[in-house]
């Protein structure tokens, strides 16, 4: 990671990775060429979970080489720090401008990337977990028609899992004070 000073901890990337709406998974095809698609992914302690058609073009590359990596984004923020006038003055002078492109011209954000290995689900009891996760994370609020929907689809569907085998997170926020919290540095 290059930017050491805005690192955090393995936690903190467990914690982006379930507040994520989807994590983007990327993987290499049999043409060496890098292929990227976004997902909707759950975690259960170390292993994330996913669904998949049970062909198609990820497919085809799992089969042949199963390492990915899969980027989450937590939450994202323009921070306000200066106000229109105080922007006003430090227009006015060009020795300032730097401010603009550090303070202003930025966002706040939360990312995790986690590398490992693909692994098809075949066990119909940790399918059927899996699909359970998932469906309490993306639609909740459907959970009295799960036991159907999952009976008649689970035949039709892969179900994937990837072991964390490495995972790294970054943060940029600022405090209350306009100052970025760097090191981990929490509040």
């Amino acid at each position: 990671m290059r930017r050491k000073d805005r690192e955090m901890s393995k936690e903190f990337g467990l914690e982006v990775i379930d507040k994520a709406r989807y994590g983007v998974i990327s993987m290499i095809d049999e043409y060496n060429e890098p292929y990227g698609i976004p997902l909707s992914i759950v975690r259960d302690k170390s292993t994330l979970y996913f669904h998949s058609a049970m062909d198609g073009r990820k497919v085809k590359i799992f089969e042949k080489n199963p390492n990915v990596s899969i980027s989450f984004i937590g939450e994202i923020k323009i921070p306000e720090k200066y106000t229109k006038g105080e922007l006003d003055e430090i227009a006015k002078d060009e020795s300032k401008a730097v401010l603009l492109i550090s303070s202003v011209f930025t966002t706040e954000y939360e990312s995790a990337v986690v590398k490992g290995k693909v692994r098809l689900v075949e066990d119909e009891e940790e399918k059927i977990k899996a699909m359970r996760l998932i469906c309490e994370k993306y639609t909740s609020t459907k959970m009295d028609y799960f036991d159907i929907a999952v009976k008649s689809g689970l035949k039709r569907t892969n179900i994937y899992e990837v072991e964390i085998e490495e995972i790294t997170a970054k943060r940029k926020k600022y405090d209350k004070n306009g100052e970025e919290m760097k090191w981990g540095r929490m509040e």
